[in-house]
């Protein structure tokens, strides 16, 4: 259950992060915006990291089995999060949010057909509520 914990907190701090964006991106370009944030979050992971002495270096050899994982997941992540902070600072949260967070659909089908986990009635049902409620909330 220890995992539900971390989700909880990144649910509770993430849930102010597009409201605050969309503020400091009214006088802040967006790019900007992104290169602060993340350079905390950058910060952040380093203290992390060289607080439990975790080795980075050898995840980082391109000869290792997850390094490709590990150099793809970064670019799609710089790209989405720079795409997201754009999107807030010419759309309202409202509806940037909605779109944006149908990554949890996305994902979830992702994990489905390529990792092998299950597909549940309870889950097909979540999925499709989950476009439902994205369409109903960015819909102007």
């Amino acid at each position: 259950m220890r995992y539900l914990s971390w989700a909880f907190l990144a649910l509770a701090a993430y849930t102010l992060v597009a409201p605050l964006l969309s503020v400091a991106t009214r006088d802040v370009p967006s790019d900007v915006v992104a290169l602060v944030t993340n350079g905390i979050l950058v910060i952040a992971a380093l203290g992390l990291v060289a607080y439990q002495g975790q080795p980075v270096l050898r995840y980082l050899d391109p000869g290792h089995p997850k390094a490709g994982y590990l150099y793809l997941a970064g670019v799609l992540l710089a790209v989405g999060i720079i795409a997201y902070y754009r999107a807030l600072a010419l759309g309202p949260v409202s509806v940037v949010v909605p779109i944006f967070g149908t990554f949890i659909v996305t994902s979830s089908v992702v994990g489905i057909a390529f990792l092998d986990e299950a597909l549940t009635a309870r889950k097909a049902a979540g999925i499709a509520f989950a476009v439902l409620a994205v369409y109903l909330t960015s819909v102007e």
